[in-house]
């Protein structure tokens, strides 16, 4: 008897083991997608792990129902990763198949309700949603689910399926349905009869006392001679033909309609150029970084912004796809994705795909099965697709690779997609390229150390100048009263000089919204949100007050709840208000903003990029979404608008972060002719991190910051693991972390912080408790600190005080 061990789509604790039926042993492989039954009747898909010929002795086994595939959809290595994902992040190898898998290819069972023909029944003992529901089944045979709450108007139909059951009425089961659909489209075709050109031309005098049948025909060979084949949608539209003319010709056999599958990611051509020649810096960088990989597995390449480090990757990538390998291109961003796309497009063309949440779920499931059969070889996207199923993965481009949008925040797996895929990397043999402006401490410590490589690119393309950066006393601009709203004088002066050279500006604001919150000047009663600790923020596109936690609105409020007065206004400003404020600063201006709430749909993104680039945009005022590695001509101008409330906020990356964004922001600015200028408004224009921006001094602020690291036990001189509890009730989440402390304190000692409660410590109505570990830099020691937890894990939630209590551990956690 052969047995498989599967992953199912859940957080269980462990994979469960099913028994293969004999007919299925010679087809069945690790990786396989296979149709089992939990429990007494739910049905999933789920991915085989190991096959082996050992049962279980805890319980008995049941059969796999199904192969759901003729090949695996995952190989061993992502088998492998998944694993150690789960046992790195401390979650369950479910939740990783989750994240990984496509939603098609993650099935459950569906609940269908049976009329049962056996059974007779009096219909007027039938309430009337049962009447409704009996009658329809009647007709129908079986509904879903979903078909009930439809027919009922309501959610809530469980009470009613319930009492039909036991009525005898209907009978219930479950069902796997595929959800991958392929895309069919309807393609026009010359009947063969009419292939040769005499009964051709003997058809054109048939149709002369049709005209417009006639004109929709030489329309179809016009699209075929230009074209080759011809879509029925675009040769109606095109042509200004009825879908009536078109049936005319179909029913007289003069042209077929032939439906065909097509690709919803049509690749197009797959031959590469590289047209570019490198600057001699790049040479040496390239060469360096080729060097490095002879004795390194990873490689930082630290080069300043518009150095041209995508030149030199290029060429890397041009090294993998001439040995048939794959690569993955992964950036922090799906807003960066449109700009390199189209550049990277330039060289390798059809080799390339791109992956990120923003498509659809057949759209991913087609990308999914290019990259597991080799057909697409470039990979471009944000951290999900290191997930993707890579047949022979050759090199690992991590841009922007300090950037915080790397590490995963919820659901599980919390994983930070720079570790995992040098982890991922290492299963292929594969090379991994870190490039970054700024890199991470933890990086920089581990190129410096030399357990990666180091390549340095430290001068712009072209030998251009870095950006002048100035930075705006806003205490003492408000002291002359020169200050206009939130902008200096010193800015705005800049700006009307950018905007007469036709030149533009990019304004970064690290708040979205008109307003972070309204306050009541009579009695200072802010308004909160009901679900979470934290105040709302006024969006006035929307006329609504939104919480940025939970995603709940709320209408706006003209009387303070507290005091019954009607003197509520809107205080500090986000991008909206900075929007607002330069529409009547700057009438003649074409001002566009790029946040999460201008930019929601697929194609917003590459269409605001596209706009800037064509220069469509005069001001760009934006959040982080500005920041991160874009690349326009014809930007000479950077205003940072509140410096202080990046260098402001507690935590001890707080300085690393500011320095970052500042320098990443100022980086936009005179990328081609070197006469960018950067204008960074402060209160406290003292603080030394404004002086390392304003001296572009990466070196100045790693040696600062690395010594206060090594002195507070801080990464990368540890391993961080935060533990958050969460419950509905303030006093059990309390009490349970306090229990969870008294355990730890006694194993850790001094490097557990904790518990105390979070700056934000109620969401969606779950109050929060955090404790904090400091593990020493050793593998041992943290898994075994690992393990430890998860058996503190398992006794805490069998107390009963606390057995609903939620504990979420967070690996590495930012």
């Amino acid at each position: 008897m052969k047995f498989a061990d599967v992953i199912l789509p859940l957080a269980l604790p462990r994979n469960y083991t099913y028994s293969i039926p004999d007919k299925m042993v010679p087809l069945l492989q690790p990786g396989s997608r296979v149709a089992v039954q939990l429990g007494r009747q739910k049905k999933y898909a789920a991915i085989v792990k190991t096959i082996h010929e050992q049962a279980p002795k805890a319980y008995q086994t049941k059969p796999i129902l199904d192969i759901l595939d003729k090949d695996p959809v995952v190989f061993p290595n992502q088998i492998k990763f998944w694993e150690w994902i789960a046992s790195y992040y401390m979650c369950t190898e479910g939740e990783v198949l989750n994240a990984a898998l496509p939603a098609h290819l993650k099935l459950s069972s569906e609940t269908i309700l049976l009329y049962n023909d056996d059974h007779t029944y009096d219909s007027a003992l039938l309430d009337d949603d049962e009447f409704m529901i009996a009658e329809a089944l009647q007709i129908r045979k079986e509904l879903s689910i979903e078909e009930v709450q439809q027919i009922l108007d309501k959610v809530e139909v469980y009470s009613v399926i319930k009492r039909l059951l036991e009525k005898n009425i209907l009978l219930v089961y479950e069902t796997l349905k595929e959800a991958y659909r392929e895309k069919k489209e309807n393609y026009v075709q010359l009947s063969p009869d009419y292939q040769q050109e005499e009964r051709l031309s003997a058809l054109f005098d048939e149709l002369g006392r049709a005209p417009k049948q006639l004109e929709l025909l030489l329309a179809y060979l016009h699209f075929v001679k230009t074209q080759g084949s011809v879509l029925q949608a675009e040769l109606l539209k095109k042509s200004g033909a009825s879908a009536a003319q078109l049936k005319g010709l179909v029913d007289k056999g003069i042209l077929w309609i032939e439906k065909r599958t097509v690709d919803r990611i049509p690749l197009g051509k797959t031959e590469a150029t590289i047209d570019f020649n490198l600057s001699p810096s790049q040479e040496n960088a390239l060469a360096s970084v080729r060097g490095c990989f002879e004795t390194k597995a990873v490689t930082l390449l630290h080069g300043v912004t518009s150095s041209g480090k995508t030149q030199v990757y290029v060429k890397l990538i041009e090294d993998c796809i001439n040995k048939g390998q794959q690569v993955l291109y992964l950036l922090p961003e799906i807003a960066l994705t449109a700009q390199i796309i189209r550049r990277l497009k330039k060289h390798f063309a059809g080799k390339i795909g791109i992956y990120h949440s923003r498509f659809n779920n057949n759209e991913r499931v087609e990308i999914w099965n290019k990259v597991k059969s080799g057909e697409i070889q470039i990979v471009l996207g944000a951290r999900s697709s290191l997930l993707l199923p890579f047949k022979d993965l050759g090199l690992i481009v991590l841009d922007e690779e300090h950037d915080s949008s790397y590490k995963q925040q919820d659901p599980a797996p919390r994983y930070h997609a720079r570790d995992a895929a040098i982890y991922y990397a290492g299963l292929f043999g594969a090379k991994v390229l870190l490039g970054s402006a700024t890199p991470s401490m933890e990086t920089y410590f581990n190129a410096s150390q030399g357990k990666f490589g180091l390549v340095k690119l430290m001068e712009r393309f072209g030998g251009i100048e870095m950006p002048a950066i100035e930075v705006a006393d806003l205490k003492q601009e408000a002291a002359l009263k020169t200050m206009k709203g939130n902008f200096s004088q010193q800015l705005l002066s800049a700006m009307e000089e950018a905007l007469q050279q036709q030149k533009q500006v990019i304004l970064f604001q690290n708040r979205r919204g008109f307003a972070p919150f309204l306050l009541c000047t009579t009695c200072g009663w802010i308004p909160h949100c009901h679900q979470c600790d934290v105040s709302l923020t006024y969006h006035r596109n929307q006329d609504k007050l939104h919480c940025h936690y939970c995603g709940t609105r709320y209408p706006y409020l003209y009387t303070c709840e507290a005091c019954g007065s009607q003197t509520l206004i809107p205080k500090s400003f986000g991008t909206e208000k900075v929007e607002d404020d330069l529409q009547h600063l700057f009438p003649e201006a074409r001002i566009a903003r790029m946040d999460v709430d201008s930019v929601r749909t697929k194609d917003s993104h590459n269409k605001m990029i596209q706009m800037l680039e064509q220069r469509e945009i005069d001001i760009l005022v934006g959040t982080q979404m500005v920041v991160k590695g874009l690349d326009f001509e014809n930007v000479n101008l950077v205003g940072i608008l509140s410096a202080d409330s990046l260098l402001s906020y507690p935590d001890f990356r707080v300085n690393e972060r500011a320095f970052q964004l500042m320098e990443q922001v100022s980086g936009r600015a005179g990328r081609r002719d070197g006469l960018g200028k950067v204008i960074i408004q402060a209160n406290n224009t003292k603080h030394p991190v404004l002086q390392y921006v304003a001296d572009h001094d990466y070196n100045a602020m790693y040696v600062n910051e690395i010594a206060e690291r090594e002195q507070f036990n801080y990464p990368p001189f540890c391993r961080l693991l935060k533990i958050t509890l969460k419950h509905k009730q303030e006093k059990t989440v309390a009490q349970a972390a306090q229990v969870l402390g008294n355990w730890l304190v006694p194993k850790f000692g001094t490097q557990v912080i904790g518990p105390s409660a979070p700056i934000v410590d109620r969401v969606r109505n779950y109050y929060l408790q955090e404790l904090m570990i400091k593990l020493p830099r050793d593998s041992k020691k943290i898994a075994q600190a690992k393990y430890m937890l998860r058996e503190f894990f398992i006794q805490l939630t069998t107390e009963k005080a606390f057995r609903s209590v939620i504990i979420i551990p967070d690996v590495d956690c930012i």
